[in-house]
């Protein structure tokens, strides 16, 4: 992580996703711009908590590590989601592991400070109820997701949450199948059989060390509206 006290930028992205009414002259003066980058843990399980951060740029999974040692993906995050609101109001250790998929960028302010002056100011309380609201629906979605859904469509949905778009054909997959396997809550051997089937059907290619994607439109079609 890096960190810079750049006020002109703090502003910048303040004014860009119209959250000025949050931000007081004692958030502001005490507010740091910070910058991870892909791959790199924003969060992890058990450590403790130091900002509430506003995601102003990139996209990021939340998982969780099971007693058995394997991964379960939770949710992605993205522009103008917060990180940090529940441990700022339990005052408690993260809960989960937050890890950047791209380049990201949060507004981030001291939970040392915050805790201080949040339960005085409306329009935060409100934004950070509302907040808290909006992840405990996604996570009540997202956790029958494994049971409802075929993994053809988790995949289709995971493959487009890791960031790829129209514009970016090629999926090269930061991890293993093997860990791809277990965010998703299936078996290597099923994950490979998946993907195989995509391919079959046109909306994937495979090279040596990446997919290509073919028919997009297919692809974004099996993906609905899991974990959006």
């Amino acid at each position: 992580m890096q960190r810079v006290k750049d006020i002109n930028l703090i502003e910048k992205y303040i004014r860009l996703n119209k959250i000025e009414n949050l931000f007081n002259d004692e958030i502001r003066k005490n507010s740091e711009i910070l910058f991870f980058n892909k791959r790199e843990l924003i969060f992890q399980e058990g450590e403790e908590i130091k900002y509430l951060m506003f995601f102003v740029e990139g996209k990021a999974k939340v998982y969780i590590t099971l007693k058995n040692g394997k991964l379960l993906l939770l949710d992605f995050y993205k522009e103008l989601d917060t990180l940090g609101d529940l441990e700022l109001i339990t005052n408690d250790f993260a809960s989960c592991n937050v890890e950047a998929i791209e380049p990201c960028i949060c507004i981030g302010i001291p939970l040392k400070v915050l805790r201080n002056i949040y339960y005085n100011d409306t329009n935060l309380m409100n934004f950070l109820c509302n907040s808290l609201g909006k992840k405990l629906k996604r996570s009540s979605k997202n956790a029958s997701i494994n049971l409802m859904y075929p993994l053809e469509n988790r995949v289709a949905s995971y493959i487009i949450s890791i960031g790829t778009d129209k514009n970016s054909e090629i999926i090269k997959f930061d991890e293993t199948l093997t860990v791809i396997s277990e965010l998703l809550g299936t078996s290597y051997r099923h994950l490979l059989r998946t993907l195989n089937r995509l391919c079959n059907k046109n909306i994937l290619k495979k090279e040596e060390d990446y997919y290509i994607i073919i028919d997009y439109k297919n692809l974004e079609e099996l993906a609905a509206d899991i974990y959006s």
